[in-house]
């Protein structure tokens, strides 16, 4: 865009902020950009100033903010520096989201390409995730959700392959053990169990994390609700193999609190 003495014609400013002349025609009739002058023959031009005031609206439009709210932003007291570093921050937000959303989306080819392990806490990271927080806080309370959340958004890219990877290793654990017919009660079984345990356990949000062990009631719950949905059971190879890890759950309960919860 080249400057004739600090001034731009509307059409410059249109096709180097790749929006219409129409736009900033409107954006002049709401008071939200209005030229620095107008030819007599009813030209607009734009001055430095109005440019960097357009940079900020488009900026703000990205991020999903009506004209009203640009408006009552722009014509605040905040000094504009400070408003450009907010704006900047929030965008740097937005793009490890976008990055985080693009990971997932690849984990995802890959597991249509291998038939790998679906773990829905990573498919959907950096997606919405209203639906999932729902049913978590109807089973296990806000703050499980909460804590969950923090401590996954926590860590670093690398901290998450290594959680991905001890996730896979025990689920792939368990679906071999279910397909050589392993009884529900065996060692190799309760040692799956345990380790099941120990992982539940690290995780905020589980019930009973901290204390080293996972809530029983949690543990049985969720034998059940491996075998209830199949998002779930399809770890496992199937119902079946979700079966059998909620049977060898509730044994290893059963032994550790001598009793079998309901």
């Amino acid at each position: 865009m080249e400057s004739n003495q600090g001034q731009w014609s509307i059409a410059e400013v249109a096709k180097s902020a790749g929006i219409s002349s129409r736009s900033l025609r409107h954006y002049d009739a709401i008071g939200l950009l209005i030229p620095s002058s107008v030819s007599p023959s009813g030209y607009r031009f734009y001055g430095q100033p109005e440019v960097l005031r357009l940079q900020q609206i488009l900026g703000f439009k990205e991020l999903g903010l009506g004209l009203s709210d640009i408006a009552a932003i722009l014509d605040s007291e905040v000094d504009p520096v400070a408003r450009l570093e907010e704006l900047s921050l929030q965008f740097s937000d937005n793009i490890e989201r976008l990055q985080r959303q693009r990971e997932s989306i690849h984990r995802a080819i890959s597991i249509y390409r291998s038939g790998g392990t679906i773990v829905p806490t990573e498919l959907f990271d950096g997606f919405d995730h209203t639906e999932y927080q729902q049913e978590v806080e109807e089973r296990w309370g806000k703050q499980a959700y909460a804590d969950a959340d923090a401590w996954w958004n926590s860590m670093t890219e690398a901290e998450r392959g290594n959680w991905r990877a001890v996730s896979e290793e025990l689920t792939s654990a368990w679906t071999v053990a279910a397909a050589r017919g392993i009884e529900p009660d065996s060692a190799l079984a309760q040692e799956l169990a345990a380790r099941q345990d120990r992982w539940l356990s690290s995780m905020p949000g589980t019930p009973g994390a901290g204390s080293g062990h996972a809530d029983s009631g949690y543990l049985l719950g969720l034998g059940e609700l491996y075998v209830a949905d199949e998002r779930f059971a399809s770890n496992y190879g199937g119902v079946r193999g979700a079966e059998f890890v909620a049977a060898a759950l509730r044994v290893f309960v059963e032994r550790r609190d001598g009793s079998v919860r309901a």
